[in-house]
């Protein structure tokens, strides 16, 4: 039964991110990647990495697609006022996507017994400590890189 929902799964995140990337509406291929990206939350925790999982929702799906949506506003990519209103063909891959997906977590949670730690697995607490004090400056490099990204997005999408 495992197995089968994460083929299931494994289509849904391939599925997902080739329609973000042909889309061309940013903020559909945003909503198509926020897809992928449940989905790969969900094989982490098949995989028996909650941890993990959970990190690809609050960073990944949380804040870096926050990150994307506020660059789009900024650069003005999306126009809503000349976009007509979407028809039940645009709906359908999004629909049918969120609803694998939403059916592949039910039967988790219904079927899958709870994770049983195959040796001392560290708490948040501890884990927290380790990632800030041992890769404190790598966490730190990357936040810069982000910064620096947005800040030539903003350049790039500026009127003259």
């Amino acid at each position: 039964m495992e197995q089968m929902i994460f083929y299931i799964l494994a289509a849904v995140i391939v599925i997902a991110t080739l329609f973000a990337i042909t889309e061309r509406h940013a903020v559909h291929a945003i909503v198509y990647l926020v897809t992928s990206f449940f989905a790969l939350a969900v094989v982490f925790y098949l995989l028996g990495a909650p941890v993990v999982a959970v990190f690809e929702v609050i960073i990944y799906a949380g804040a870096v697609m926050v990150l994307f949506m506020f660059v789009i506003m900024m650069l003005d990519l999306g126009h809503p006022d000349r976009v007509k209103s979407p028809g039940i063909r645009h709906w359908w891959p999004a629909l049918l996507l969120g609803l694998i997906l939403l059916t592949a977590i039910v039967v988790l949670m219904t079927v899958h017994a709870p994770l049983q730690s195959a040796g001392v697995q560290p708490d948040i607490r501890e884990f927290s400590r380790t990632l800030f004090q041992k890769y404190g400056v790598a966490i730190e490099i990357i936040s810069l890189q982000l910064l620096f990204a947005l800040v030539g997005a903003l350049y790039l999408g500026r009127r003259q």
